[in-house]
């Protein structure tokens, strides 16, 4: 348990100017972007589900 007076030693982590720009010059993604990922995988799942639901389907021709 602690007794609150033990010293914590905490590391500061420099940033650099550097950084920050690299930070900045990110392209960030749209959120209608992740949208159409979204639906287009969803899309591809959609259709596995149906190709799989036909190939369990017990039908004679």
């Amino acid at each position: 348990m602690s007794t609150g007076k033990e010293q914590l030693d905490v590391e500061d982590f420099p940033t650099t100017d550097q950084d920050d720009t690299e930070i900045a010059d990110r392209p960030v993604e749209v959120a209608k972007t992740n949208l159409a990922k979204r639906r287009s995988v969803d899309a591809l799942l959609a259709e596995k589900r149906l190709r799989k639901e036909l190939e369990d389907y017990p039908y004679d021709l």
